[in-house]
């Protein structure tokens, strides 16, 4: 992988399980797109304080979010709103 200007980067899906994020980043790579998981050890060790962010260069957000959705994969919506639902149904 090239080295990474953190300014050409964005984050396509935040993943509670590693396991989910492993997989979408596979998938991302089989389709060709580069890309890498920003959090996925803090993950392991505390799961509920962290998210595995899987990240894609800039140029291809458009095609890898077209994948992750056509694939099911709803992480990518808004995080926040994501909390606020769980604390409602809580």
């Amino acid at each position: 992988m090239s080295q990474r200007d953190p300014e050409q980067y964005i984050t396509v899906g935040k993943y509670l399980e590693p396991v989910v994020a492993q997989m979408a980043k596979g998938m991302l790579e089989s389709a060709g797109i580069e890309c890498f998981l920003l959090g996925e050890n803090a993950n392991s060790l505390l799961a509920p304080a962290f998210r595995a962010r899987l990240q894609v260069h800039r140029r291809d957000e458009p095609e890898a979010r077209a994948l992750l959705a056509e694939a099911g994969d709803d992480s990518s919506g808004d995080w926040a709103q994501a909390i606020e639902e769980a604390s409602d149904d809580a």
